[in-house]
């Protein structure tokens, strides 16, 4: 198992001898128990990688050996407490709020879908807890680093491997 370790007060993320600035959620870093849906906070903890969700025509599949798929269209990730599929990807439309997992920024050309809140999950403490792409901005609670540093970290990543949030 190898850690992706992120020190959230100086926003850097480091992975073995690899360094890079990350950026976190607007409401800084809390302790993983007092994450609300919608406050902005990135929650503190180990958080497995469960797998790697990439956009088509924006980035290559190659030397990926996380489990991952293609977003499509009509993909989106639970963000309403009273959905049975909270936190969990869900197909769009949908009679509950869910965030589409197509944006019109880059974002989310590359999404590594972080083990928060989802085993099993609990409304209200938090969804699509995501590590992606930056966009020079903070996050609503997600790690992001630049393009380039994601595309140089996403082959070195392995089934096991953890991100661990540290204030």
């Amino acid at each position: 198992m190898n850690v992706i370790r992120v020190d959230c007060a100086a926003g850097q993320l480091s992975f073995g001898d690899l360094m890079m600035d990350c950026t976190i959620g607007r409401g800084g870093a809390c302790v993983a128990a007092d994450k609300r849906e919608g406050d902005g906070c990135t929650p503190i903890g180990r958080w497995p990688l469960r797998g790697v969700l990439l956009r088509l025509g924006r980035v290559t599949a190659g030397n990926i050996h996380l489990p991952w798929r293609w977003v499509r269209a009509d993909d989106g990730w639970s963000d309403d407490g009273a959905d049975l599929a909270y936190n969990r990807p869900v197909r769009l439309p949908r009679a509950f709020s869910a965030e589409s997992l197509i944006r019109s920024d880059d974002a989310y050309d590359v999404i590594v879908v972080l083990g928060h809140n989802d085993a099993p999950p609990v409304a209200g403490q938090g969804s699509a807890i995501f590590f992606h792409l930056s966009e020079g901005r903070p996050t609503a609670g997600c790690v992001a680093v630049e393009r380039a540093d994601m595309l140089r970290l996403l082959p070195l990543l392995r089934p096991g491997d953890v991100m661990d949030i540290r204030p």
